[in-house]
């Protein structure tokens, strides 16, 4: 492959829309183009995706008011653009469809049997007694803001302290929880 360089002219032509200039652009960059992309990406549709959104992008900065300021420069500007528009495409790949309502009622959990009912009632008596159990300060935060999901601005208020120690006094009543239940159980489950 022959390298090319770009000068004030070139790029006066292909703003201009000089059939010639066009073809040479677009014939030497998709070239340059696809080398890049076939080691990136897997399929040849994406690659052409891929390649004609960056000459769009180069053809629509080339015609626009402010055009390119370093015409000297058009390879690393079509470069740089090709690898925006490639992770534009990445991102895009990682993108998750929305789920119809076709899909959403066969992709809906199955009701819960017998047994799973009886461990979470299980597991709801053994958490219950537990908190029964704390101290009422402690039973009031964790209540409040892993039960009830209040504010918590709401709950400073209420127990007098700021946002800060309430994460404190938080961290604390977690701490007495973990402690009896692991004095009641030790390592083994309740349910």
């Amino acid at each position: 492959m022959q390298f090319h360089t770009f000068d004030a002219s070139y790029v006066e032509k292909l703003k201009n829309g000089d059939a010639w200039t066009e073809g040479h652009f677009v014939s030497y960059f998709s070239e340059l183009i696809h080398l890049k992309l076939r080691s990136r990406l897997k399929s040849r549709e994406s690659i052409e995706d891929v390649r004609q959104e960056t000459f769009i992008r180069v053809f629509s900065a080339l015609r626009s008011k402010e055009g390119i300021r370093q015409p000297e420069r058009l390879g690393a500007y079509v470069n740089s653009v090709c690898n925006n528009v490639l992770l534009e495409h990445y991102r895009s790949g990682k993108r998750v469809d929305p789920i119809d309502e076709q899909t959403e009622s066969t992709a809906t959990a199955p009701e819960p049997n017998a047994l799973s009912q009886l461990l979470t009632k299980d597991a709801e008596r053994v958490v219950r007694k537990i908190l029964g159990d704390l101290p009422k300060r402690d039973l009031t935060l964790l209540r409040g803001v892993l039960l009830e999901e209040r504010d918590k601005e709401e709950i400073c208020r209420e127990l007098g302290v700021d946002r800060e120690y309430l994460r404190v006094l938080l961290h604390r009543a977690k701490g007495a929880f973990k402690n009896l239940y692991l004095k009641r159980f030790g390592n083994e489950k309740p349910f």
